[in-house]
């Protein structure tokens, strides 16, 4: 069986368990909390020297991180039901639309660690953060603990972040969804399941607003048929402040 490591509210994290549950695919649940840095532990660290989750041992002890990695290996050993275009063309317009979506993790962040993660690092002393920060691996991800920890992201900062979560997104898949049923052809690929995480949290709390049929009908109708199919129940994509 799978060993998965993960978080329920971890935006990467839901892309892979959507895709096993796509697969029908048990795995066994290591939970990381990443508010208590537990993805920078030295042991965590072995097994991923990135320090990001997800994580997935395969059954033979292997180790695999990267969600667009772990989504695709899973497809490829896995192959029904297909979460890949056959279609070259469409198969690189998938690989296209993974990528353009994790370019804009960082407007993501902005939102999600305002949450636990913001209440937790602002009451470290200036020497706790700087000895929490040394386990850190990115560069990128230094910053932005340093950011949630000692200076909040402002309503500007917020808004910009948001605009751009909205013409990168919602308005790129309303244009792309005019041409076709799902991002990468006519059939539901791992494009879609890559877009989940961000147009969930853009509808709970980011831009509802831009969520309606008014805005963007395409985008509206395509998240109730994402939200109607079991896998996103089995993968628990849950309210992001809840979960």
């Amino acid at each position: 069986m799978y060993v998965l490591y993960h978080g329920w509210r971890s935006s990467a994290s839901r892309r892979v368990r959507l895709c096993l549950a796509e697969k029908g695919l048990a795995f066994e649940s290591k939970l990381i909390d990443l508010a208590k840095m537990e993805h920078h532990a030295p042991a965590f660290l072995k097994l991923n020297p990135n320090g990001v989750i997800p994580l997935l041992i395969l059954e033979d002890g292997r180790s695999l991180y990267e969600s667009g990695t772990i989504c695709e290996y899973l497809d490829e050993t896995h192959p029904e039901p297909p979460l890949r275009p056959t279609d070259p063309f469409e198969r690189a317009t998938m690989r296209n639309w993974i990528r353009h979506v994790d370019g804009l993790i960082g407007n993501l962040i902005i939102f999600n660690w305002a949450h636990s993660m913001a209440k937790i690092a602002t009451q470290w002393s200036d020497a706790e953060l700087a000895e929490k920060l040394k386990n850190v691996p990115s560069k990128e991800r230094r910053e932005a603990w340093l950011r949630t920890a000692r200076k909040p992201y402002t309503e500007d900062e917020r808004q910009e972040a948001r605009d751009k979560l909205k013409v990168g997104l919602l308005d790129r898949m309303e244009e792309t969804l005019g041409k076709s049923a799902w991002l990468a052809g006519d059939r539901y690929s791992l494009a879609d399941i890559g877009a989940v995480p961000f147009v969930k949290r853009l509808d709970e709390e980011i831009a509802p607003d831009e969520m309606t049929a008014a805005k963007h009908p395409r985008v509206a109708a395509w998240w109730t048929a994402i939200q109607a199919r079991p896998a996103f129940t089995t993968a628990r994509i849950g309210p992001f402040t809840s979960a």
